[in-house]
Parts: structure tokens; sequence; C-alpha cells
């Protein structure tokens, strides 16, 4: 009888992981399915963003010319361009442009979490998330800059940035964790995450105060549904967590929407308060908004500051003596 009671608790158990096994090969199929509609999404939104846009523009070691400039006293005249200086009645110094990459490090929430998707939005949030990861690279490569995934892609440069990170997401075998594992970024690098945040505020906390230790700069971006957080729900509805919590039901869904939207308004007061500490940004985006509203938020945000490291390095800068 123990045998046989042993035995069906191994059945039991081999049962759960075809099941658990059986989703994720699902999930992936799914997502493998919907890919090249994301990629062309992001290429139209990366498109959007870059038309305008320049090179980084910050003179340094590097091969490619950038501008002229007067010679100053005091430089070594062997950096004068003699040919430049012949047509002129000043003496020029040929720069080159700022070539020292950095990193940023992105991070696309692809838990069972960001699968949700209402009837008031076209996308779901891991669509939505991944589309806005693939236009920030495509941004970021496109200005000279390395993008990597923790614990998924090493910092790549690759003109074909969208499909190496496509690839990685599709053939991922780990567990889909809602957080970014973790790892420890240079103090140069900045970091990007694309999370619905509806972790336990202590784990969110602590995953930020530690991808911050190294003194890397970061982005919080969370991506919610409009549902998440207008509750337009009325009578008995079952509500159900996708990553193990369990269910509950509602006798009259309308009488919470109050409570609820006070805990959501908390839990971001929280987060935001965590973001200010760290000298990080916080930045709410619904999928029923344009995926282009955050992009071009981002711009404005990634390398913020004097002698900022990220993509405002691309705002062109009128320079006396500049020739074409």
């Amino acid at each position: 009888m123990a045998l046989a009671v042993r035995t069906q608790a191994q059945q039991a158990q081999v049962d759960a992981e075809v099941e658990t096994i059986g989703r994720a090969v699902g999930d992936s199929r799914s997502l493998a399915a919907t890919m090249p509609r994301l990629i062309l999404e992001a290429r139209r939104v990366a498109a959007t963003v870059i038309h305008g846009l320049h090179g980084r523009r910050r003179a340094g070691p590097g091969e490619n010319f950038w501008q002229y400039r007067r010679f100053v006293s005091g430089e070594s005249a062997a950096r004068i361009d003699w040919r430049r200086s012949a047509r002129d009645d000043h003496l020029y110094v040929r720069e080159q442009e700022w070539e020292a990459a950095h990193t940023v490090w992105l991070w696309p929430d692809r838990s069972p979490s960001m699968t949700f998707q209402s009837a008031l939005a076209e996308h779901s949030k891991l669509e939505r998330s991944l589309v806005i990861a693939f236009a920030l690279a495509e941004v970021l490569v496109e200005g000279g800059e390395r993008v990597g995934i923790p614990g998924l892609m090493a910092p790549s440069a690759n003109r074909n940035i969208i499909e190496k990170i496509a690839q990685c997401v599709v053939h991922d075998p780990t567990e889909r964790t809602s957080l970014p594992p973790s790892f420890a970024p240079s103090p140069l690098a900045e970091i990007v995450v694309l999370s619905d945040l509806w972790s336990p505020i202590a784990d969110v906390h602590r995953t930020i105060a530690q991808l911050s230790a190294s003194g890397a700069h970061g982005h919080v971006i969370q991506v919610v549904d409009p549902a998440e957080e207008t509750f337009p729900y009325a009578g008995r509805i079952e509500f159900v967590e996708p990553e193990g919590g369990g269910a509950i039901t509602a006798g009259r869904a309308e009488t919470w929407k109050n409570d609820f939207e006070a805990r959501v308004a908390r839990h971001r007061d929280e987060i935001r308060a965590e973001t200010d500490r760290l000298g990080w940004s916080f930045v709410i985006h619904r999928t029923d908004r344009s995926p282009t509203e955050i992009m071009l938020k981002l711009h404005t945000q990634l390398g913020a500051g004097r002698e900022g490291t990220g993509i405002n390095r691309w705002h062109a800068v009128a320079q006396p003596g500049r020739h074409a």
C-alpha cells in the first residue's frame, strides 16, 4: 500500500511537470509566433525616435571625424591640421568623435503576470515591454552603445541587435522572473527595468538597491494595462493571480474600486520614494498609449546630467568653427 501511495505521488509529480513543460512550450511557441510582428513594431518606433538625431558629438579618442576647432595656445603643434589651416588665417585642430561605448542593461519582464491583456488594450504588457526593449536597443546601438540583458545576453553592439535579443528571449530555458537577477553593473552603466512591478514592495526595493549599489544609474518603467488602473469591474468577478497566488471572488467587484486604487497609489508612492532616494527615474506606461511616448521620455532621461553618458549625448550642439 505504501508503495502504491508513493507511486501515485510520483505520478502526480510527473503529471505536474508534464503540464508545466507543456505550458512553457506553448508560451514559447505563442511568443515565437508573435515575434515578427513585435520586431516590425519596434523598428517603426525606433525609426521615429532616431529620425533627426545625430551622432553622440563629443570630442575624444576615435576614428570618425567630428569637427575642426581653433588651435589653443599651449597645445602640441602636432595636433594642427595644416591643410584646413591653409584655407584661413587661423590654425585649426581636427577633432575625432568620441567612441567610448557605454553599456545599457535592459530588463523586459516576461513573467506570467505580463501576459495580461484586458479589453481596454490592443496588446499585452509582455508584448509592449518587448517592443519598447527592442526599439530602445535599436536606438542605443545606432548611437554606438552596447546593450545587454541581465542573465540572458552579454552586452553587444550588433547591428542586428533586435534579432539577437529576440532569439535569446524565444530560446530562454530559465524561469521567467518578474525582477532582474542579482548582478553588478559597472558604475558607468545604465539600467532600464520594464515591468508591471506588482511584486511585493520589499522585493522591488531590494532589487533596485542592489542594482544601484555599484553606482549605476537606472530607470524604472511600470508597464500596466489600463484595467489595472481604472478597475472597470462590476458584479461577481473571480480574480486569478497568474503566478501561483490563488484566486479570490468578489460578490460586488465595484465596491472594491476605491480600496484597489488606494493600494495601487500607495505601492507606487513607495517605489517612487526609493527611486528618488537613489537618483533613479520612475515612469508609468499604460498599454493603451503609444510606445513612442515612453521612448521619447526615455530619450530625455537616459544619460541625463551635464556629463550624460546615454542617448542625451546625441543632441546636436552648434560648435564654432565646425565645418561639414
